[in-house]
């Protein structure tokens, strides 16, 4: 298993926002959609401000495996359900780094209404 490098987790970690597309079952990517990111110790992970039914949601887990962009890096990645101990932690990185835009904002990625719909970005190597 690849880790994330201390480069990459530091510039992804501090990107105001991340890319993210996922394979079609035919191998092509899918056109990036732009959302937020975290970082929690060495983990980056990202969450469904719009719950399981949004499309980039649905598409992540059904092909298991995209790219993403940010922060300058571009990377392949494998989309994994986030672990229950990194809800909390990563409610508060949500807070701290988002808080600026407002309650009603952050509160769409925040919270136990979006604990399953969190994605853990792991870094995949072919």
């Amino acid at each position: 298993m690849t880790a994330w490098n201390t480069d990459e987790l530091e510039r992804i970690g501090a990107a105001e926002e991340l890319k993210l597309a996922s394979y079609r079952p035919d191998g092509t990517l899918r056109p990036y959609v732009v959302m937020w990111v975290a970082r929690v110790g060495d983990e980056l992970y990202t969450r469904s401000a719009y719950g399981p039914d949004a499309g980039w949601y649905r598409r992540a887990l059904a092909s298991g495996r995209g790219r993403i962009l940010a922060g300058g890096v571009e990377r392949e990645v494998r989309f994994e359900p986030g672990a229950p101990e990194a809800n909390a932690p990563l409610d508060a990185e949500y807070h701290r780094k988002y808080d600026r835009y407002g309650e009603k904002i952050v509160g769409t990625v925040v919270g136990e209404h979006r604990y399953g719909v969190t994605v853990r970005l792991a870094p995949f190597e072919a």
